[in-house]
């Protein structure tokens, strides 16, 4: 892991929405039971497509570069 992306224990929200679409969708897989008249899969992606804007920006918000509103080091630098 490179210096830059230790102690940015912020991008951790990222895998919100990763395992919201990827590794719930076994679990989430069932026509049965109908959530305000969607099936469940339908409203378990409704939720994940507006639940990952709020993960994305939690990250964002508490990130120490974006605080600092600083560049982000790259290894081409």
């Amino acid at each position: 892991m490179t210096n830059h992306v230790r102690g940015r224990k912020s991008l951790l929200w990222l895998l919100v929405p990763f395992l919201l679409f990827v590794a719930a969708l076994p679990l989430a897989n069932r026509i049965d039971p109908v959530i305000l008249g969607l099936p469940f899969l339908f409203f378990w992606a409704l939720l994940a497509v507006i639940l990952s804007p709020l993960a994305i920006w939690l990250a964002a918000r508490s990130d120490p570069f974006f605080q600092r509103d600083e560049a982000e080091p790259t290894d081409v630098d």
